[in-house]
């Protein structure tokens, strides 16, 4: 029986065709990797290295004493010609390790290091997920080590299999391909110990079926963990959608997942886990979709973190033809790039390169009050009354009517007739409330130190 979440949703082209049949490749070791202090939910990391260094792959090169952080380390061995702030895919610019490779390919000294995952304790397992800087790959980046350390007891550990987001591969050729089924498997049963639950659910959407069949195979002497498909609707793959769908149970708004007991992670970060905790092996590396109708070669591809995305490119055989954009990520809540010389981080799923045709770009225009974007939100918000207030700069109301629960998935925009740029008003309205809130927090703060 199918599950899914019961408001909202849409169901865009999902645009998979290009990528689902290509075998995951991993290219060459690239000549140089910009390697960004900030690839995670949280506070940045500081280099813990100099121009003139020399690293080996896995060496640690930036860290942070906040407790919200993720370590970040070198992803190939050579010298580090440059520390400066670097494009970056997801802001403008960013601090960051450029290392220049000496094509040995070195594992810094003690990796990989091979253990029995079923011989250590929770926190152990959960120091060796910190020590590898492992966060979510399915674009959130929040640091899989506290993810896994909740402060509310949980029951229920699912992992997201959906891959919603049109377009993107990756992680449904993870669930196919052995090498990977086997990590999957592997790092499921690792999370489990380290949350100490005895329940698990895989939820994968039903447009693919040799995913759901090769799981079902794979986990089928693990009673503890069920293999459910689910209905292929955008935003399935959302924490909250996936976890209505797989337990019945709703988040509350402005609450988190352990409020209902349960932790939820990408097919990426599983496999992550694996990695570091059987091999010792750090984050340095992510699948990654790219994708598009302006890419000649569409792959799915095992890249090591730094690469630039124009490298990526060239490796698919360059663009078809001239595209309208670039994505990093996917179309519905990816960002388009306005340079290819930023690079692949822990966050980064797809290349997207797509044709005007592709894009379906059109005019801004007054909304016309229809009402599509609230049929639509699995938030059950009124995403047309948000983005009004937000132009009009009333922050105050965008509180009053929930601003701060959007997910930002795009369902709005993709049903919008008016072609209303929704998201980014509320992403505005929702850094301006964040900033209100620290200021007022402030004058608090000062009121009560004075007294």
């Amino acid at each position: 029986m199918l599950k899914t979440f019961k408001r909202g949703g849409v169901h865009p082209d999902d645009g998979k065709i290009y990528a689902k049949d290509k075998a995951i490749e991993t290219p060459a070791i690239p000549d140089q990797v910009v390697i960004p202090m900030s690839q995670h939910f949280g506070a940045p990391c500081t280099p813990t290295v100099k121009v003139g260094d020399h690293v080996k792959k896995g060496q640690l090169i930036g860290t942070s004493d906040a407790f919200l952080h993720a370590d970040i380390h070198a992803s190939i061995s050579g010298d580090v010609v440059k520390v400066a702030p670097m494009p970056h895919n997801m802001m403008v610019k960013c601090m960051a390790v450029v290392i220049k490779s000496d094509g040995k390919d070195e594992w810094a000294d003690g990796i990989p290091q091979e253990r029995d995952w079923t011989k250590l304790e929770s926190k152990e397992i959960i120091e060796l997920i910190k020590k590898a800087g492992v966060v979510g790959c399915g674009g959130a980046t929040f640091p899989a080590h506290v993810k896994f350390t909740p402060n509310k007891p949980v029951d229920t550990f699912i992992v997201n299999g959906a891959e919603c987001e049109p377009y993107l591969t990756c992680d449904y050729r993870a669930m196919v391909e052995d090498e990977y089924v086997q990590k999957l498997v592997t790092g499921v049963q690792i999370i489990m110990k380290a949350l100490g639950v005895h329940q698990g659910y895989i939820g994968i959407e039903d447009n693919k079926p040799e995913a759901i069949a090769k799981l079902t195979e794979a986990f089928k002497d693990i009673p503890e963990v069920t293999v459910q498909p689910c209905v292929t609707k955008y935003p399935q793959g959302a924490e909250k959608m996936m976890i209505e769908a797989m337990t019945g149970r709703q988040v509350e708004p402005g609450g988190l997942p352990m409020n209902v007991g349960c932790v939820v992670s990408n097919v990426g970060t599983v496999i992550a886990v694996t990695d570091a905790v059987c091999h010792g092996i750090p984050f340095i590396s992510r699948l990654t979709t790219v994708t598009g109708d302006c890419i000649k070669e569409p792959k799915n591809l095992n890249l090591r973190i730094g690469t630039l995305f124009q490298e990526v490119i060239d490796y698919c055989g360059g663009f078809s033809q001239t595209p309208d954009r670039v994505i990093g990520g996917g179309p519905m809540m990816g960002l388009a790039q306005y340079q290819l010389d930023v690079p692949i981080t822990k966050g980064a799923s797809g290349i997207l390169a797509l044709s005007p045709e592709k894009c379906q770009v059109g005019e801004e225009s007054p909304c016309i009050r229809c009402g599509r974007c609230v049929e639509a939100c699995p938030m059950g918000l009124i995403p047309s009354q948000l983005s009004i207030f937000s132009s009009c700069q009333a922050w105050d109301k965008c509180m009053e009517y929930g601003v701060m629960n959007c997910v930002e998935c795009g369902s709005c925009v993709y049903t919008c007739p008016a072609k209303r740029n929704i998201v980014q008003y509320i992403r505005n309205a929702k850094a301006q409330c964040k900033a209100m809130q620290r200021a007022a927090q402030a004058k608090a703060d000062a009121q009560k130190a004075k007294n």
